[in-house]
This record gives C-alpha cells, sequence and structure tokens, in this order.
C-alpha cells in the first residue's frame, strides 16, 4: 500500500482520468478528480458512476469528483493530466494558479495539438515551466484497467526521478508500470497508433479480413517509427508497449474508439455523423491531420497516414484509399 498522505489531483473525469483515478485509490492515496462540467462531476460524486465514459463501473467512496480546482488540488503532490490533447491547453491556463508549484504532472493524454502540432507535455511545460513532468503510455483501455484487468504500461521521463514516482504512485498488483527515459518517443507511440487504428478499422468496415489488418498494423508500425525517429525518439521505443504494444490493443479491440470510428467509416458511414453520436473523443481524427502536416514538413513518407487523412478530411472513398495502398511500386521492407 502506498502513503495513504499522497495526495493527487486528476484532471478529467472521462474513462481513462476515472480509471486511473480508481488504480491511485487502490494504492492507498488520496485522489480528487476534476471535470470541466461540474454539474456532472457532482453526479458521478453522488451516484458513483460514470455512465457517459465507464458505464457499469461502480466507484469507490473514497473518490472526490468536483469541479472546483482550487478546492480539489490545493494540496495535490501529483497530478495526472487526462484532458484531451485539444482541450488541454485551455484547461492548464485556466487551472495554474490553482495548482501547487512543482507539483509532479503526469501526462496520460495524446495526441498533437491542432497548429502548434505540440504533444501533450510541451504543451504542459510551455503552462507550467517549473513541473517536473512524466509521461504515461501503453496498452492500457480504461474499461478493462477500472475492471481490475491486468494492463501494462510505461511511464517516461527525461531524468529517472520523475518517472520513478509514477511508478511508486501506479505500480499495483493488475497494473505494472515499467520505466522509460524516452518520453518523446512514448508519447509519439501513443499518439500515432490511433491513426493507424483508424486505418484498420476501415479495413475491417470493408470486410477485407486479418491478412489486411495485419499488414497495416505492421506498415503501420514502420510509420510510427520513422516519424518518431525524424522527431528525435529512440526507434526502440516502438518496439515497446507504448509502440507495438498499444497498436496492437487500439486495432484489435472492441473498446478502442479509434478502431470503431475507422469500422463505421469502412461501412459508409460519414465522418461528422460518426463524431456526432459519440461523446468520448477520438484522438486520432485530429492526429491524422497533424502527423500529415508534420509528415510535409520533414519530408517522410506515410501511405497509411496519408490515406487515412484523404478519407477523413478530402472525402476520399475508403475502398479507393486501400486500392491506393496496394496498388503503389514494389519496394523492399523497411
Amino acid at each position: 500500500m502506498k502513503d495513504a498522505r499522497t495526495n493527487v489531483l486528476v484532471l478529467g473525469n472521462g474513462g481513462w482520468g476515472t480509471a486511473l483515478a480508481m488504480v491511485l485509490h487502490e494504492n492507498g492515496c488520496d485522489v480528487r478528480v476534476w471535470g470541466h462540467d461540474a454539474a456532472y462531476s457532482r453526479e458521478i460524486d453522488e451516484t458513483r458512476r460514470n455512465p457517459r465514459f465507464l458505464p457499469g463501473v461502480v466507484l469507490p467512496d473514497g473518490i472526490r469528483f468536483g469541479g472546483d480546482a482550487p478546492d480539489l488540488g490545493r494540496e495535490a503532490a501529483a497530478v495526472l493530466s487526462a484532458v484531451p490533447t485539444q482541450f488541454l491547453r485551455g484547461v492548464l491556463r485556466a487551472t495554474a494558479g490553482d495548482l501547487p508549484p512543482g507539483a509532479l504532472v503526469i501526462s496520460c493524454s495524446k495526441g498533437f495539438e491542432r497548429g502548434t502540432l505540440d504533444l501533450p507535455s510541451r504543451i504542459i511545460a510551455s503552462v507550467l515551466p517549473r513541473a517536473p513532468i512524466a509521461v504515461l503510455s501503453g496498452p492500457s483501455h480504461a474499461e478493462e484497467v477500472s475492471r481490475g484487468l491486468p494492463t501494462t504500461v510505461v511511464a517516461a521521463s527525461g531524468a529517472p526521478g520523475p518517472a520513478l514516482e509514477v511508478q511508486r504512485l501506479l505500480a499495483g498488483r493488475r497494473f505494472r508500470t515499467y520505466s522509460s527515459s524516452d518520453p518523446l518517443g512514448v508519447e509519439i507511440g501513443g499518439a500515432s497508433k490511433n491513426v493507424i487504428a483508424l486505418a484498420a478499422g476501415i479495413s475491417d468496415g470493408l470486410g477485407f479480413g486479418d491478412n489486411a489488418r495485419a499488414g497495416l498494423m505492421t506498415r503501420g508500425l514502420s510509420e510510427i517509427t520513422r516519424l518518431g525517429t525524424a522527431l528525435g525518439a529512440r526507434a526502440e521505443t516502438f518496439a515497446g508497449l507504448s509502440g507495438i504494444g498499444d497498436l496492437i490493443a487500439t486495432c484489435t479491440s472492441s473498446h478502442s474508439r479509434n478502431h470503431a470510428v475507422g469500422l463505421r467509416l469502412g461501412r459508409g458511414e460519414k465522418l461528422a455523423s460518426i463524431l456526432g453520436s459519440m461523446d468520448a473523443v477520438v484522438e486520432g481524427v485530429e492526429t491524422a491531420r497533424s502527423i500529415h502536416q508534420l509528415a510535409g514538413k520533414l519530408g517522410l513518407e506515410l501511405p497509411i497516414t496519408n490515406e487515412v487523412h484523404s478519407v477523413l478530411f478530402d472525402g476520399k472513398d475508403p475502398r479507393d484509399a486501400v486500392e491506393s495502398l496496394m496498388s503503389r511500386g514494389a519496394k523492399e521492407e523497411g
């Protein structure tokens, strides 16, 4: 059991933030969860349910939910940021004055910020320049974590201290946390796999089978590694939990929102209609836009990402996108 005096604030009461709060609570931490919708936060606190994001899960009595950052975060020794990337900067700016100076901030968001192309850790560093930062990623669907199913993740930081502190806070009987010194690679892997999951879902929606999905995942990992190393990450990071591990889970699971969106696209639905029917944020959509822009700036060949971008934003027919991939010129694997 961890020191019960360790106070932790979780920013974001979606599925992932709530599931992490449950892990922290089980480990003996005093956990408070902030949500932007104060009325819904009160509902969660009163009913001990989060039906929008974790239906069917009963929440422990000891976790406090609310929408008042000063009340929730004043004594926090660590802050877990589980706010969707496109809203992260605004949330941090609104709450920065209420967060303890120098508290460890653990980035649990995935994606690139639209326009700036910043990763979540860079957003945090720009708004909270004094904070030590770690990033957390890996194959970890909130639906399974909240039910106590075995999960393995990786915490990364440039200096060893923050990642080791994340291990102390989160490591439990069914939640194993490894450490890494490549936070850039861990973040890029966690963000980029969502685009490949969209592609895998499109393929499944078209009925193309296991061979096609396996090919997309394998070649998708090559694209992720190519992007990551071009940005300064280590290639071996993408052979780990935040690379191939998260890619497998996101491309094959019924819990994956990105795969689900791809599946519906492959079956002929329109993106606007799909997103309008979902409460949760689908990070892969904006990530596809950002990586497409990054690839252009860096001169990288990312054919799967390019075709996903064309389907999402240019109205390309999913079957035509697959045909474009399959008809590319022959080349050596690499």
